[in-house]
C-alpha cells in the first residue's frame, strides 16, 4: 500500500475520502496522508496520517449500508467499548456522513478463526464480550426478531433472491420467536456481529473489540450464539465459553444458544440478499447468503429442535 496525499485521489472511493476529510473541522488545514485499510465487506475503511500525533481509523460507510445501520447508535456503543476498556478511542463522528474516525490501535491486529484455536484467546474474548455486555443499555433496543424481520421486509422491497423454502424457514423462525419470548429475553449491549475480523489481540493475546455497527440491547445469549457460529467451535469448546460466560452450563442455556445459532444464521443470510440487491463492493453477498441459509435449516431441521425449542 502506497500512502496518498490531499489531492492524490485517483478512483471514486479515494476522492470520496478526500470530500469527506475536507469536512472534518480538527483537520482543518491539516497536511493529512491515507491508505485503504484491507477488511471488512460493507464500507471503505481507511488509515489517515496527521504528521502530528498517533494515526487514525476512518470508517467510510458503503452504498445501502443506511438501511441496516443506525450511524449514531454505532457511534454510542464505540464509546461506551471504550469506555469499558475493550475498544478504541472514538475521535471523531460526523453525523452527517455517519463517518466515524478512531485512534488507530497500533500492535494489534485482527484475528482470524485459526487464532481462535487458543483458549487464550478464547478465554480474553469472553472478558471483552461480558464486558461489553454488562456495561449498561445503550438507546437503541433491536432484538434478533426486530432484525429479522426488518430484513424480510427489505429483501422483498428491493427483489433481493430468496430461497425456495423460506415460507417454511420463516415458519421455524416463528416457533423460535414464540419459545424465546415466552421464557423471557435478557436485553444488554450486544456488538450483534462477532465475526472474527471485529476482535483484535496483541503479542500477548489481549482482546479488543471493534465495529459496533450494528450494535443494539438484544438478548444476552444471542452474542455467544452467533459468535459461536462464525466460529465453528467444538462442542467442547462452546461448553467451557458458557460455562466461563455465565459461571454455568446448564440445558437450558445451551438450547437457547443452539435456537438463537439458527436465527442468527438466517438474519445474515436474509441481510446478504439485500446486499446482493444494492451493494456495490466486489464481494459475492449471494455465496455468503446460501452458506448461511444452509446452516439455519441444518438447526430448523434438527430432530432435538422440538426439545431445545421446550427447554428454553
Amino acid at each position: 500500500m502506497i500512502w496518498k496525499s490531499l489531492g492524490e485521489a485517483a478512483t471514486a472511493g479515494e476522492r470520496d475520502l478526500e470530500a469527506i476529510l475536507a469536512r472534518v473541522p480538527r483537520w482543518a488545514g491539516t497536511r493529512l496522508r491515507y491508505l485503504p485499510v484491507s477488511g471488512g465487506i460493507s464500507n471503505a475503511n481507511w488509515r489517515v496520517s496527521t504528521g502530528a500525533g498517533p494515526d487514525c481509523f476512518v470508517k467510510v460507510p458503503g452504498r445501502g449500508t443506511e438501511m441496516f445501520i443506525e450511524r449514531g447508535a454505532a457511534n454510542e456503543a464505540s464509546r461506551k467499548a471504550h469506555a469499558c476498556g475493550f475498544g478504541a478511542a472514538v475521535i471523531d463522528f460526523l453525523p452527517g456522513d455517519g463517518v466515524e474516525i478512531f485512534a488507530f490501535v497500533e500492535g494489534f491486529r485482527a484475528t482470524s478463526n485459526l487464532d481462535f484455536l487458543r483458549p487464550a484467546v478464547r478465554g480474553n474474548a469472553v472478558a471483552a464480550l461480558r464486558a461489553f455486555n454488562d456495561s449498561g443499555p445503550l438507546t437503541l433496543t433491536k432484538t434478533v426478531f426486530d432484525m429479522i424481520e426488518e430484513h424480510v421486509a427489505q429483501v422483498a422491497a428491493v427483489g433481493g433472491r430468496v430461497p425456495a423454502d423460506f415460507a417454511a424457514m420463516m415458519r421455524r423462525y416463528g416457533e423460535a420467536k414464540a419459545a424465546l419470548t415466552a421464557s423471557g429475553l435478557d436485553l444488554v449491549p450486544c456488538m450483534n456481529d462477532t465475526l472474527a475480523g471485529n476482535f483484535l489481540i496483541d503479542a500477548d493475546d489481549r482482546v479488543m473489540l471493534v465495529d459496533f455497527e450494528y450494535a443494539s440491547n438484544n438478548e444476552r445469549a444471542y452474542e455467544l450464539a452467533l459468535w459461536f457460529d462464525e466460529m465453528a467451535f467444538s462442542e467442547d469448546a462452546e461448553r467451557a465459553m458458557i460455562e466461563a460466560y455465565f459461571g454455568r452450563w446448564d440445558a437450558a442455556i445451551d438450547a437457547r444458544i443452539r435456537v438463537l445459532k439458527a436465527l442468527a444464521d438466517l438474519k445474515w443470510a436474509t441481510w446478504a440478499m439485500i446486499q446482493e440487491a444494492v451493494s456495490t463492493l466486489d464481494f459475492d453477498f449471494y455465496k455468503y447468503g446460501t452458506w448461511k441459509h444452509r446452516r439455519a435449516r441444518t438447526l430448523f431441521h434438527h430432530p432435538d429442535w422440538p426439545r431445545w425449542l421446550r427447554r428454553l
